[in-house]
């Protein structure tokens, strides 16, 4: 299970973006956050053209599918949607792992019994200024 933000597990962070230029302000290599929607899709075919890696958040099962035919690395959800999430990516195989977000560690073993690829908690979750 991948663990992304919890202090006993090194992990990169993702920064949320709101515009291409603000991605040239990340460190570099960085993952950057988009929550799926209409906006985003520039965002989006930017960091594709780029190779630049890139997290989607989505709570619909047709936004789920389009994250992963756009090549997002992480695809987040609320945990509420993750098992839903998690059985279709392994069923259509996506190269995109599902990540549930999550605040408290008590949520981790549930999760894991429901076999998520992984969990971000809230605060790796970096809020640009720009």
């Amino acid at each position: 299970m991948i663990i992304i933000g919890h202090r006993f597990v090194p992990s990169e962070n993702l920064f949320h973006v709101k515009s291409i230029d603000a991605i040239k302000k990340t460190p570099p290599s960085s993952c950057i956050y988009l929550e799926f929607c209409e906006e985003s899709l520039e965002i989006v075919n930017h960091a594709r053209a780029n190779n630049i890696h890139f997290a989607l958040s989505v709570t619909t099962i047709a936004e789920l599918l389009y994250a992963s035919s756009l090549g997002a690395s992480y695809i987040l959800t609320q945990k509420e949607f993750s098992s839903i999430a998690q059985n279709l990516a392994n069923e259509y195989l996506f190269d995109a792992k599902i990540l549930s977000i999550i605040e408290k560690e008590e949520e981790l073993e549930e999760l894991a019994l429901q076999s998520i690829d992984g969990v971000i908690f809230t605060n790796a979750i970096i809020k640009t200024p720009f």
